[in-house]
């Protein structure tokens, strides 16, 4: 199916519920984590990646799998993340020992204060590179195309999100964890049915006859076998029939929405001189009822 991928801010998320565990998925976690600093002690994670993922109106109507293929990078094969050229070893950086990180000590009013700060040299990794892998020019990743199944629920929401976990970019820092993937579900265009919730919504026309005597329509459905639907005599433009149980499944529930037919009246532009003169004899038919009235 179709995909366009976009990526976040390191350390973004959304805070869904996880109600696809049993998936393999889970709604994300952790905006507010990022905004509060909660996740500030752990390891640096890569930023994380949002996938449109466009899939039929069959789909969402039975769930199942459908494959994903986006670009991310990924650690460089060649150096393995180290960033350094094979045969070769990062050293511990000077400024800072290998610690990452710079202390400064200054005594103010008899207190002894201490600032701490990301090494600029190192910045942060408590090593330095030399001679960087040729393969990714020291970056220690590389772009590739991973391919992914999804397991779509039946029934899901028109821009839901399924999080799967540590397949966003990598950190750039080599103790580092992976940002996650967010996979934005979106109903394809359907010619036949335009999607309101778990409601489907379709227009049929009826000419002018046919809604003055009556008749009936073949309606078509997901299910695949078309419903017969009688429209009444006299029926009006903008008139709504209802098929119950023939729309989308409601998501978490178990049951479907409606199939609704909206109904319009065919005027013909330019009636031919038969049709002209039996559309005239039904209006002086009509101004005789009136007349009467």
């Amino acid at each position: 199916m179709r995909s366009r991928c976009r990526i976040q801010g390191n350390q973004a998320g959304i805070n869904f519920d996880d109600i696809f565990g049993g998936l393999n998925f889970d709604f994300g976690g952790g905006l507010f984590d990022t905004f509060f600093g909660r996740r500030a002690a752990g390891p640096l994670r890569g930023a994380n990646i949002e996938v449109d993922l466009v899939v039929p109106l069959e789909r969402i109507l039975t769930g199942g799998e459908e494959t994903l293929r986006y670009r991310r990078s990924a650690v460089c094969p060649t150096c393995r993340g180290s960033r350094a050229k094979p045969g070769t070893q990062p050293r511990r950086c000077d400024k800072c020992g290998g610690s990452g990180r710079q202390v400064k000590s200054q005594r103010q009013k008899g207190v002894m204060l201490q600032q701490i700060s990301t090494c600029p040299a190192c910045h942060g990794e408590g090593t330095v590179i030399d001679q960087p892998c040729p393969e990714c020019s020291g970056r220690g990743q590389v772009e590739r195309e991973e391919t992914l199944t999804v397991k779509i629920p039946p029934g899901i929401e028109e821009g839901a999100a399924l999080r799967v976990p540590g397949h966003g970019m990598p950190s750039e820092h080599l103790r580092g964890v992976a940002g996650d993937l967010f996979v934005i579900v979106r109903s394809a265009p359907d010619p036949r049915f335009d999607r309101v919730d778990a409601e489907l919504w379709r227009t049929e026309t009826v000419a002018v006859a046919d809604a003055v005597l009556g008749t009936t329509l073949k309606v078509p459905t997901l299910d695949g076998a078309p419903v017969t639907v009688t429209v009444a005599p006299g029926t009006q433009p903008e008139t709504v029939l209802r098929l119950r149980g023939k729309g989308l499944p409601q998501f978490d529930r178990h049951r479907r929405g409606d199939l609704l037919v909206r109904l319009t009246v065919y005027v013909p532009h330019r009636p031919s001189a038969e049709e002209r003169k039996c559309y005239e004899r039904l209006r002086a038919l009509a101004t005789t009822a009136r007349g009467k009235d």
